[in-house]
C-alpha cells in the first residue's frame, strides 16, 4: 500500500483579507465546533496578549507530526548564528534525494524541487543550506528534515528541547528512518517493540539510506495498520508547549538577534506576502498531518501590536475528518486573528460554551 499523506504539511499562506473572512465565516465555525463536539481528538490553546481565551485539553500530548519541524528550524538558526553551519553552503540535492521515499509525503519534495529549479535556486544541482531550511518548513520536506537532522545532530536538537523549556516534549528522531522500520511489517510486528528499540532502529535505517542511495527502493509494503503504529509514534507534545514556543519566537526577546534574524527567515515566509505586510508586523506558522493526525502552531504580531499564539492539534481522525478540517483551518486562523465580523468572538463563544 503507499503511503499517500504521511508528513504532510497544511500550512496556509495568508492572502489579503478584502472579503475574506466575511466570504468563509462559516468555516471558521467547522474547527471550533469539531474540538467542542470530540474532546477526545481536539486539543487548542489561544493567546492573545498574553490573555488565555481558548483551552481545551491543552495539557494533552499528541502525536505533531510536521509540526515538530520547529524544532528542528530553531536549532538551525542557532548553529547559523554562532557560525557552526553557513546558510549559503551548498548542499547536493542527490543528498537530498537519498531520503526522498516516493508516495510518502504528498510530493512535498519533488514540489520544492520544482519550485527551487522555476526560480534558478538550484545550480550545478546543488542548493543552498538555507534553502533547504526554509523547503523544510514552507514545503514541509521530509528529505530536507532528515538531512537537516543530520548534518545539525539529533543529540543537539534534543537539548535544545530542555533549553526551551519543554521538558514534556518527545525526543526527536529519525522519522524518513523510521520508515524502514514499518516496511513489509504489520502492527503486531512493530507494535510491542520497546519505544527506546524503535528509535535506536529509526538511526540503523536513517545510515543505511545515508550511505547507501539505493536503499530508499527497498522501503515498501506499508500497510494502512503499521502506518497507524509509525503515526502513534511520532514525537508528542501538548498544545501549550507549542504556544509556550510561540510565545518565545513572538517575543522578539527570547533569542539573540542573530538567532532570531535566521529563525525569521526560515519560518516568516507569509510576510513576503504585501498584503499581509500591510497588517502584520511579524508572522509564522507550521503545520502537519498524516492519515489520522492533524496539527497547526501559528504565531503572529500586528502592526498594530496585538500578539497571538496559537496551538491545535487533533489524533486519531477519521480520513474525511482531516480533510474537512483542513479545508477550513484558513478561515479559521484568519477569524483568530483579525476578528473580522466577530468572528473570532463567534469562535470562542463556541469553544467556551458562552
Amino acid at each position: 500500500m503507499k503511503l499517500i499523506r504521511i508528513i504532510l504539511t497544511v500550512t496556509a499562506i495568508l492572502q489579503g483579507f478584502a472579503g475574506k473572512i466575511s466570504a468563509q465565516q462559516g468555516g471558521s465555525d467547522v474547527i471550533a465546533e469539531f474540538i467542542k463536539n470530540n474532546p477526545d481528538k481536539g486539543a487548542i490553546y489561544l493567546v492573545q496578549n498574553g490573555k488565555v481565551l481558548a483551552d481545551i485539553n491543552a495539557d494533552r500530548k499528541s502525536p505533531l507530526a510536521s509540526t515538530a519541524k520547529i524544532i528542528v528550524a530553531i536549532e538551525y538558526a542557532a548553529q547559523a548564528a554562532s557560525g557552526k553551519i553557513n546558510p549559503s553552503a551548498l548542499v547536493d540535492t542527490a543528498e537530498l534525494d537519498k531520503y526522498y521515499i516516493p508516495n510518502t509525503d504528498g510530493d512535498a519534495h519533488p514540489t520544492w524541487l520544482e519550485y527551487m529549479q522555476k526560480r534558478t535556486r538550484i545550480k550545478n544541482g546543488k542548493v543552498a543550506l538555507e534553502e533547504v531550511a526554509k523547503g523544510m518548513i514552507d514545503f514541509s520536506s521530509n528529505a530536507n528534515t532528515e538531512y537537516l537532522l543530520d548534518l545539525l545532530g539529533v543529540d543537539n536538537v534534543n537539548k535544545r528541547l530542555l533549553q526551551l523549556g519543554l521538558e514534556n516534549h518527545d525526543k526527536l528522531y529519525y522519522l524518513v528512518g523510521s520508515l524502514g522500520i514499518i516496511s513489509g511489517k504489520e502492527a503486531a510486528d512493530i507494535g510491542n517493540m520497546p519505544m527506546e528499540e524503535y528509535i535506536a532502529r529509526s538511526y540503523e535505517e536513517h545510515d543505511k539510506l545515508k550511505t547507501d542511495p539505493g536503499y530508499k527502493n527497498a522501503i515498501q509494503g506499508l500497510s494502512l495498520e503499521a502506518q497507524k503504529v509509525w503515526s502513534d509514534r511520532l514525537p508528542a507534545a501538548t498544545p501549550k508547549d507549542y504556544v509556550s514556543l510561540l510565545q518565545k519566537i513572538n517575543s522578539r526577546t527570547f533569542f539573540d538577534e542573530a538567532t532570531q534574524k535566521h529563525l525569521a527567515v526560515v519560518m516568516e515566509r507569509l510576510m513576503d506576502n504585501p498584503a499581509n505586510q500591510q497588517w502584520l508586523k511579524h508572522a509564522g506558522m507550521k503545520g502537519g498531518s498524516t492519515l489520522w493526525v492533524l496539527t497547526k502552531a501559528i504565531y503572529a504580531t500586528t502592526t498594530t501590536g496585538e500578539t497571538t499564539e496559537l496551538a491545535y492539534f487533533f489524533n486519531n481522525l477519521k480520513m474525511q475528518d482531516v480533510d474537512k478540517l483542513a479545508m477550513n483551518m484558513n478561515s479559521f486562523e484568519l477569524a483568530i486573528l483579525t476578528n473580522r465580523n466577530g468572528a473570532r468572538d463567534n469562535i470562542l463563544k463556541i469553544l467556551n460554551d458562552q
